[in-house]
């Protein structure tokens, strides 16, 4: 009864491999799912390396119009919040934005009246813009949200409750030093010098590599001093480490 049974399973699966086989369209279908999955996860990275090489085109100056004017709408938005509250400025820029766009707009098609112009929309290239996401590329967007999302949290849960104690007293120190920021400015001054810095830094470090990074490297190593001896403080004190194997010290000649 035993091997009539594993006979019947044996013919069982081959024939479920020959149905397969004698089904094209099924197999055909398998095949462009999984094509199909491939070319929008292919298509999702090739949008991603997009956008942050045209970000990076504007960090950089390469279209050095474009970044004037991006830089200047971010700071100029940024210190109207100083005298304005966000629903002013973001309605009155709203309005600018709408009394632009409707004036050209009829002004075109007083041109395509008066037969001065072809008609064609001035702003047709806008829309028809593609801003739709696929499902692949929502799901793929999402997933990296939820895990930014859990990874911060997860650090923020082993700063407050001490999984590394060094790292806690690093994430204090932080912390009070944030407090003497936080008398000399405000959120909106951070925010201001921040876009600022993104816009020069990098093109500062580009200009200037050589130097900085000497700077740096001096820097780095009177931190990692410091954090050495931080780190033998929380272990109990004592002398640093031997660095010969074993522990042996070397015999002086």
């Amino acid at each position: 009864m035993g091997r009539a049974q594993l006979c019947r399973f044996i013919f069982g699966l081959l024939g479920r491999g020959a149905a397969d086989r004698a089904d094209p369209a099924k197999n055909s279908l398998r095949g462009f799912q999984r094509r199909s999955g491939t070319q929008a996860r292919e298509g999702s990275a090739h949008e991603d390396s997009k956008m942050t090489s045209k970000v990076m085109d504007l960090i950089y100056w390469k279209d050095m119009e474009r970044t004037g004017m991006v830089l200047t709408g971010l700071v100029v938005g940024l210190l109207s919040l100083f005298q304005l509250s966000i629903i002013s400025v973001v309605s009155t820029l709203s309005l600018a934005i709408m009394c632009f766009t409707i004036s050209v707009r009829i002004y075109y098609k007083l041109l395509h009246v008066l037969q001065l112009g072809d008609g064609v929309h001035p702003f047709q290239s806008y829309l028809e813009l593609d801003i739709s996401l696929s499902g692949e590329e929502a799901q793929h967007y999402m997933q990296k949200a939820i895990v930014l999302s859990s990874s911060a949290v997860d650090t923020l849960r082993n700063l407050i409750f001490v999984g590394n104690l060094f790292n806690s007293l690093k994430f204090l120190l932080l912390m009070y030093l944030v407090t003497f920021l936080g008398n000399l400015c405000n959120g909106l001054t951070l925010l201001i010098i921040g876009v600022i810095a993104v816009f020069s830094v990098p093109l500062f470090y580009t200009r200037h590599q050589d130097k900085v990074d000497s700077c740096f490297t001096a820097v780095q190593a009177h931190i990692d001093n410091i954090k050495d001896f931080l780190l033998r403080l929380t272990q109990g004190g004592g002398p640093p480490p031997d660095p010969t194997p074993g522990g042996a010290k070397p015999k002086a000649h």
